[in-house]
């Protein structure tokens, strides 16, 4: 009689609860099996996971060095920025140099004058080699970006009305970039 209701019980339950039933009579044997499974499983699973650590670590620290080493090259470019410039400027240190010893020999102011202005001129072309150039302020309309008015005066002309009178001190640029303002007279 038991077995006929164990029977009907069957044939009215789902397959799902049929399955189950019979994974639950699994041997131990089966049982061990399945453990063994899933044991490799994690550890399968570990060693990835030690792995993409290990991936994200190496990455961590190249990254790390990469930041170092930019930040030291940014230090070291930030020293020796005007290197060059110096280089540059320092034949002309000697110029001036020869100069102040013969100025103390000669009496020709003439003499003097030139060799002042052939320094000034070497000087000039040095830094505009490098970048340097002067900014044409005298008759031009008066720009805030790239003048300091010092002072209105009255216009000599009406043309020259809202323009650069006169210049007190030059305005100069780096590559494009202003490094100085042109101090400036303009006319009202």
């Amino acid at each position: 009689m038991k077995k006929i209701k164990n029977i009907f019980k069957k044939m009215s339950t789902p397959e799902s609860d049929i399955v189950n039933e019979q994974n639950e009579e699994q041997t131990p044997q089966e049982e061990a099996n399945v453990v063994d499974e899933k044991d490799k499983q994690l550890a399968e699973l570990k060693a990835k996971a030690d792995e993409i650590n290990d991936k994200y670590l190496r990455l961590y620290s190249e990254f790390d060095n990469f930041r170092k080493r930019t930040a030291k090259e940014k230090i070291d470019l930030m020293q020796s920025a005007g290197e060059d410039v110096f280089k540059s400027i320092l034949p002309i240190l000697d110029d001036f140099e020869r100069a102040i010893k013969s100025n103390t020999e000669t009496t020709d102011v003439k003499a003097v004058n030139d060799g002042v202005n052939l320094i000034f001129n070497k000087l000039k072309s040095s830094l505009s080699q490098k970048g340097l150039s002067e900014m044409k302020t005298v008759g031009e309309t008066f720009d805030a970006d790239i003048h300091e008015a010092i002072t209105n005066v009255p216009a000599p002309s009406e043309e020259q009305k809202g323009k650069v009178v006169e210049e007190l001190e030059k305005g100069y640029s780096l590559n494009g970039k202003i490094i100085r303002f042109a101090k400036v007279v303009i006319g009202n």
